[in-house]
Order: C-alpha cells, then sequence, then structure tokens
C-alpha cells in the first residue's frame, strides 16, 4: 500500500503513538481520522495536522459508536483502507494489592479498553473494508493493533495489562487467517518502553533508570520511531498475522 493512498482510523490519535503515527502519515499525503476520547487534545492535533485529519470523539469499547463513527470516517476521508489501534490504559495493580485483591472491574476495565476495543475496531474496520477495490496482491487494507512487550515479560503489578496485551498478541494470526480471504492484512507491534504523555510526570531518578534498563540505545522509544514501524508496515505487503517488537533489546524484568 502506497502511503500517499492511505485513508486511515487511528485510535488514541490525539496524543502520544497514536498521534506520532497520524502526523507521519498526513506528512507523505494521507488522510487520517482521530478517534480519541479527549475532545481538547482532539482539537489541538487537528490544529496541527491540518484539512488531511478527522476527529470522532469514540469509546472503542462501545460497538455501535464504534461502528457509526467507522461509517462516518469512511465517508469524510473518501474511503477507509487502513485501521490504527493505538488506544489503550495501563491498568497497573497488583493481583493482592495491600487493600485487598483486585476488584474484577479493574481487571475487566483494562481488557475491555486494550482488548476488546481494538478487536471492536478491528472487525468493524474489516466490514468496511472487504468491499474495496483489490489492489496489488488482491490488497483491500491493513490492520495494525498496538500490544506491549509487556505480553511476553509482564512484571508484578501488570496482571491486567499484560494479559490484555497478550490477548491482542494472540489474535493476531487467527485474524489474519480469516481476512486473507478478503485481502486485508493484520499486524501487531509491540513496543518496549516509550516516551509518551504517560511518562511526562515521572521522577527524573525513575526515568533515568527506565532508560538505563535498555541495551541499546539506552533511552525510551521515540513515538516516531513506533511511527516509522507502522508506516513500513502498511507499504510492505508481505507483513501479515505477525507481531513486531520494537524496544531497544529490552526484557522487562519483574518489578
Amino acid at each position: 500500500m502506497q502511503l500517499d493512498q492511505v485513508k486511515a482510523v487511528i485510535t488514541g490519535g490525539a496524543s502520544g503513538l497514536g498521534f506520532a503515527v497520524a502526523r507521519r502519515l498526513v506528512a507523505v499525503g494521507a488522510r487520517v481520522a482521530l478517534f480519541d476520547v479527549n475532545a481538547e487534545r482532539a482539537q489541538a492535533a487537528l490544529a496541527e495536522l491540518g484539512v488531511a485529519a478527522h476527529f470522532f470523539r469514540t469509546d472503542v469499547t462501545s460497538e455501535d459508536n464504534v461502528a457509526a463513527n467507522l461509517a462516518a470516517a469512511q465517508v469524510a476521508m473518501g474511503g477507509l483502507n487502513a485501521a490504527i489501534s493505538c488506544a489503550g490504559i495501563l491498568g497497573a495493580g497488583r493481583v493482592l494489592g495491600k487493600d485487598g485483591p483486585m476488584p474484577l472491574q479493574n481487571f475487566a476495565g483494562t481488557v475491555m479498553v486494550n482488548l476488546v476495543g481494538s478487536f471492536n475496531v478491528a472487525k468493524g474496520a474489516a466490514s468496511l473494508m472487504q468491499h474495496n477495490a483489490a489492489g496489488d496482491d488482491g490488497e483491500r487494507g491493513v490492520i495494525i493493533n498496538t500490544a506491549s512487550i509487556a505480553a511476553y515479560e509482564g512484571q508484578i503489578g501488570q496482571a491486567a495489562y499484560a494479559a490484555s496485551k497478550g490477548g491482542v498478541v494472540a489474535m493476531t494470526l487467527p485474524m489474519a487467517r480469516e481476512f486473507a480471504r478478503i485481502g486485508v492484512r493484520v499486524m501487531t507491534v509491540a513496543p518496549g518502553v516509550f516516551h509518551t504523555p504517560m511518562v511526562d510526570g515521572m521522577p527524573e531518578a525513575v526515568y533515568q533508570s527506565l532508560c538505563a534498563q535498555v541495551p541499546y540505545p539506552s533511552r525510551l522509544g521515540a513515538p516516531d520511531e513506533f511511527a516509522d514501524a507502522v508506516a513500513f508496515i502498511l507499504e510492505n505487503r508481505y507483513m501479515n498475522g505477525s507481531v513486531v517488537r520494537i524496544d531497544g533489546a529490552i526484557r522487562l524484568q519483574p518489578k
């Protein structure tokens, strides 16, 4: 898929990794629709991205909301051939914490946003993409989900988060196999520790400690590096059904 032909829905697109992807795509002539719950950040993002971007306030856990906004985004962009899910929450907390066992709603809420939300967007997008005209190799669309290296090396306090991201990893191949018949590729990116708004308020000592844990380069990942990985996947039609780690060779320790 040529990047200037991309018409992409990006969840979590108003900030962090999602916004970096939107900025990368718009820079080469693509059109994007930002799906986010934060309208204030979205307006700031639109001011930078310009007329090639649209915003739809979206709760990724709502089947009806996602379906309606996907259809509206398709009209606004004049098509839909990519869906990139970056929306997510940390859901940190021990299973057996100081105040007792983790409330089930905490675990379920993390899974709903990170896993169910990604599934919800993917299946809704694929339903629309299957009607696209086939391009080279019969390609009609690309779905890219965001997991985490915590899916493989979840730390203490990450049971809910790791489970939700592990689910994203696990559904990649079966979904890619199923969507092969309609010419829609499915890939997942598993980032390591990246510099996003979630780390902006972190104490400097903690921040430097995180950087030191990354073998090379010993720093947090830049959102633009994540965006470059997404762009490469969009362009390379032979990338399908796999998970790509982008992590500076870090392997998370128990805590």
